[in-house]
């Protein structure tokens, strides 16, 4: 039944590594991408919670209650990825990332929801934390992919060659070995969620949910269309204490993961490659000098070959660093459910998040790029945790007939802190961290550590669940 979730995650591992690499080589300067990247909040808050609402009282003998949205999410998400690197304006990339992120959106949590639905609460861990195995699996291959084509396909460049000319890679404009990975994560999308469709069939709902289903087919438009929003208001005013603690946790572990996603590649460029802020200035000027038809010399020329090449080996990087820290993901998904059995969820998710912080304040201080893999085993390790252990937590303390609209709202509480950080964080890493990519990733391991000492008031699943009712 997870199967599914290799072709989402590829999709959204190209999301995380390539989407502000490419977003760079059409021209946005890395303190424009918090905001450019305001289509993943914006459309988990809106779309998720809806569309886990919808599912909640959906059903279909022929296509079942969860399976249409992840569906029909997997096509539309197959047709963003094939045309994506086709992009020629920035302009252009930014609108099919919204298009895209809403894709994914749409299948993502009635498929979170889907495998709640199917799995009895003693099997509930193993079945998120498989859930993280195949996330991990996704990811990984989409960012080995980038690494990979970099090196087997990437054009060598041309020394004397015409700067201006369409023959060359060094206008910046996004590099053909690109493709590939967009091309492949489009068939792995829409046949992996196929697989799951085809092969596991849902559970019907009960007699009584039946009646509630029917009951809500016979209510006129306005009332259907306005319902999930009411039930979304009503949930939210009957969440479990744990979830309002989860809450502030995810403030600043989603904000923080926003800036690493974002930040990676602008710091190794700075960090490994020696890429200065007035290199890339250097660069665009040139760039736009050749777009205006100036001539350009043999220096300039050969200095803004450099910088192109230099970058995309910093897209490759960060795809090396992004694929390893998910196969660790694959590597302990399930080797941390005993773990979590043992020492409890508690202490497994702040210790990650602790481990997750260390791994990125010591990022901008590695400059071989192997000993970069090292903080990436750490990264790994809190990303299988981030991605099971919170949600076997919530599964355990929500009402079942009501799982898909509280993992909408699980979503709202990722989507809000990635809101503010595409809102916020473009001043604050222009005005109060010098322009520095690195000082970015810095910041974003400082607030990992924040959001492991709020874990810490989190208390036994029973204890929170308690609340729900009063």
């Amino acid at each position: 039944m997870n199967v599914g979730f290799f072709g989402i995650q590829f999709s959204f591992g190209l999301q995380q590594t390539a989407v502000n690499p490419i977003f760079s080589f059409l021209g946005a300067h890395h303190d424009e991408l918090p905001l450019l990247n305001l289509a993943g909040p914006v459309t988990g808050l809106l779309i998720q919670p809806l569309i886990g609402a919808i599912s909640d009282k959906t059903w279909s003998p022929r296509w079942g209650r969860r399976k249409p949205f992840f569906l029909i999410g997997a096509i539309l998400a197959s047709l963003c990825l094939f045309v994506f690197p086709f992009s020629s304006q920035l302009w252009f990339a930014v609108g099919l990332l919204w298009i895209l992120d809403a894709a994914n959106n749409t299948a993502m949590e009635p498929y979170r929801a889907f495998v709640g639905d199917k799995l009895p609460d003693e099997q509930l861990s193993y079945g998120f934390q498989m859930q993280s195995l195949f996330v991990g699996a996704g990811i990984t291959i989409a960012n080995f992919s980038l690494f990979l084509f970099q090196d087997w396909f990437s054009v060598p460049v041309v020394e004397g060659a015409n700067l201006c000319s369409t023959g060359t890679e060094v206008i910046p404009v996004i590099p053909t070995w690109v493709y590939y990975s967009f091309f492949l994560g489009a068939i792995m999308s829409i046949g992996t969620i196929l697989w799951s469709v085809l092969k596991t069939p849902e559970i019907p709902p009960s007699d009584e949910e039946l009646k509630v289903i029917k009951a809500r087919n016979n209510h006129s438009m306005m009332h259907r269309i306005f319902e999930p929003f009411i039930e979304i208001y009503q949930a939210i005013g009957r969440m479990p204490l744990l979830l309002k603690k989860l809450a502030w946790v995810y403030l600043f572990q989603w904000y923080a993961l926003f800036v690493y996603w974002q930040f990676i590649t602008p710091m190794l460029r700075t960090s490994l490659f020696g890429i200065s802020n007035e290199d890339v200035a250097k660069f665009d000027g040139i760039m736009d000098a050749c777009k205006s038809g100036a001539e350009i010399t043999t220096t300039d020329t050969s200095f803004a070959q450099n910088i192109q090449s230099l970058s995309e080996q910093a897209l490759a990087q960060t795809g090396l660093m992004n694929g390893t820290y998910n196969l660790v993901t694959m590597l302990v998904a399930l080797i941390l459910v005993p773990i979590a059995v043992k020492y409890g969820n508690k202490l497994v998710y702040v210790g990650s998040l602790f481990l997750t912080g260390l791994a990125m304040l010591s990022m901008p201080y590695i400059s071989d790029k192997y000993l970069l893999l090292l903080p990436m085993i750490l990264f790994g390790i809190g990303w299988a945790t981030m991605m099971g252990i919170p949600y076997a937590m919530v599964s355990k303390v929500v009402p079942e007939e009501r799982r898909g609209v509280y993992m909408g709202i699980v979503n709202m509480m990722i989507v809000i802190p990635m809101g503010i950080q595409t809102l916020s964080f473009g001043p604050i890493v222009k005005n109060l961290l010098g322009d520095s990519a690195v000082n970015a990733i810095l910041f974003g391991g400082v607030f990992f550590i924040i959001a492991a000492l709020l874990a810490l008031r989190i208390k036994p699943d029973k204890e929170e669940g308690l609340t729900f009712n009063k």
